[in-house]
């Protein structure tokens, strides 16, 4: 009895199931042979987004540019309502198991072309409204300069139609306004639980509560 009563209240304090994440906007795909924006040593790059719903950021990708070699460790990220100024709604240093490093591919300047995914975030962003996501302070292990891959926006918004407010406007603190560069922003409805979560809670209590009424009877 006691065995079954500890079972059914786990499943009661069981957290809800968040939505699985998906792509809320799409500034295009990553280019690796146009250009590339310094991300450390003082430079940052800013580029805007547009969220169409009520959404919850869980995290972003972006392409870099990075000499053979070099694995980017870390990165400072923060996203805001001005060219990174303004209210700041969610700010951190992306590293460990919140960034993944990918190889793409070599272009023909010699430099890597890479993935960045960054995770674990947890920004609550409203629908029709544009933000700035700034990079700044990247580190890889040898200490080189780090490059935001720039595209221009060429594809924004892809297949998905995540591309509201695409082309992004970008900038550059040294000099201004530059072409906009490649990223995603990821997340999903926030906290929401799914449906098989709420019938997982109600089942639970309805016999958690069963259980106890026989024994209190």
């Amino acid at each position: 009895m006691k065995l079954l009563i500890v079972s059914l209240t786990i499943l009661c304090l069981l957290p809800a199931i968040p939505a699985g994440a998906q792509v809320l906007y799409d500034n295009g795909p990553i280019n690796g042979n146009e250009d590339g924006w310094t991300i450390n040593f003082g430079f940052i790059v800013s580029d805007t987004f547009t969220i169409a719903n009520n959404s919850t950021m869980s995290g972003f990708e972006f392409g870099t540019r990075q000499f053979p070699g070099d694995v980017l460790i870390s990165v400072d990220w923060s996203v805001t309502s001005g060219e990174n100024s303004g209210t700041l709604f969610g700010s951190g240093t992306a590293s460990g198991n919140n960034l993944t490093d990918k190889f793409v591919s070599e272009n023909q300047f010699g430099y890597y072309v890479n993935q960045i995914t960054v995770t674990g975030l947890d920004v609550n962003l409203s629908g029709g409204t544009t933000y700035w996501l700034t990079l700044q302070n990247a580190v890889v292990n040898s200490g080189d300069p780090v490059f935001w891959d720039e595209n221009s926006g060429q594809g924004c918004g892809g297949d998905n139609g995540k591309g509201a407010g695409c082309p992004s406007r970008a900038s550059e603190n040294t000099i201004g306004t530059i072409p906009s560069e490649d990223f995603t922003i990821n997340g999903g409805t926030g906290s929401t639980p799914e449906p098989s979560s709420f019938m997982l809670f109600a089942s639970g209590a309805i016999g958690l509560m069963g259980v106890l009424r026989r024994k209190w009877l």
